[in-house]
C-alpha cells in the first residue's frame, strides 16, 4: 500500500474513532465501504472489524458504569452464532449479492422503525433482542456493519441513548473479534497487505479519534446523538447497497 492510500485509510479511521465515541456506533458504518473499495471486500472487512475491536476495547472502560450487562448478554450471545454463520457465508459466497441483501435488509429494518416508534407499539421481551443480536453478528461478519440491527431494535425498545452506546462497546469487542478470528482460520491470506509499522500507527490513529469524540461529546445532547446514530445507519445500509449493485451489474 502507498503512503498516500494509507494516510486516506488513516483519515477514514479517525473520523470513524470519533464518531464511535460520539455515538456508541459509526466506525464501520462509516469506514466500511470506503475501506472494501480500497481494500477489497474481504481484507476491507478485516480491517475494519479489527479496528472495531481496538475502538470499541479502548471505549469501555470510559463508559464501564452505564454498560446494560444484561442486555450485553441477550445480544451477544446470538451474535456470536450470528458472526459465525456470516463468516462461513462470506467466505463461500460472492461479496456483491452478500452487499446488496444485507444493506436492503439493513434499510428495510431501520425504515420500519422510524415508522413504527411514531406509533405507540414498543418492543419488548428477549426474542427481540435475540434477534438483534443475531442480525449484527451476520451483518457484521458478512459486510463489516452490524451497527444497523441493534441501532433498529433500540428504537423500537426505546432504549435510552446513554446505556445503548456504553453497552455496545464491548458487544462489538465481542463480535468483531469472533469475526476476526474465524476469518483467518477459514482464510488466513485475507490479512490486509500492510506493513508492521502500519499496524502500529493505526491503534495510535484510533486513541486520538476516540480522544476528540471524547471531547466532542461533552457539547452533543443524548437526542442529538441518536439522531446521527440513524443518519450513519442509513448511509451505511444504502452505501453497502449501491455498491453491491454496482458490482452486480459491471
Amino acid at each position: 500500500m502507498t503512503i498516500a492510500l494509507f494516510l486516506l485509510v488513516l483519515g477514514l479511521i479517525l473520523v470513524g474513532a470519533v464518531a464511535q465515541r460520539i455515538a456508541g456506533l459509526g466506525f464501520a458504518l462509516l469506514v466500511s465501504p470506503f475501506l472494501v473499495l480500497i481494500l477489497g471486500p474481504h481484507e476491507g472487512v478485516l480491517l475494519i472489524n479489527i479496528c472495531g475491536v481496538v475502538s470499541s476495547a479502548l471505549i469501555v472502560p470510559r463508559v464501564w458504569r452505564d454498560i446494560d450487562w444484561s442486555m450485553f448478554r441477550w445480544l451477544t450471545v446470538p451474535a456470536v452464532f450470528g458472526s459465525v454463520a456470516g463468516s462461513i457465508a462470506a467466505a463461500a459466497l460472492p461479496s456483491a449479492p452478500l452487499a446488496v441483501t444485507v444493506g436492503a435488509v439493513v434499510l428495510v429494518a431501520l425504515t420500519l422503525s422510524l415508522v413504527m416508534q411514531r406509533s405507540s407499539v414498543v418492543v419488548a421481551g428477549n426474542v427481540p433482542k435475540a434477534v438483534a443480536g443475531i442480525s449484527a453478528g451476520l451483518t457484521n461478519s458478512m459486510a463489516g456493519v452490524g451497527g444497523p440491527a441493534v441501532s433498529a431494535y433500540a428504537l423500537l425498545s426505546r432504549w435510552p441513548q446513554r446505556p445503548f452506546a456504553a453497552t455496545l462497546q464491548p458487544f462489538f469487542a465481542v463480535i468483531g473479534t469472533v469475526t476476526v478470528t474465524v476469518k483467518l482460520l477459514i482464510d488466513p491470506t485475507q490479512v490486509p497487505p500492510l506493513d508492521a509499522w502500519m499496524w502500529v500507527v493505526i491503534p495510535l490513529t484510533i486513541v486520538v479519534g476516540i480522544f476528540a469524540g471524547e471531547q466532542l461529546a461533552r457539547f452533543i445532547r443524548d437526542r442529538h446523538a441518536r439522531f446521527a446514530v440513524i443518519i450513519i445507519a442509513f448511509l451505511g445500509a444504502a452505501t453497502a447497497f449501491v455498491n453491491g449493485i454496482f458490482d452486480l451489474v459491471g
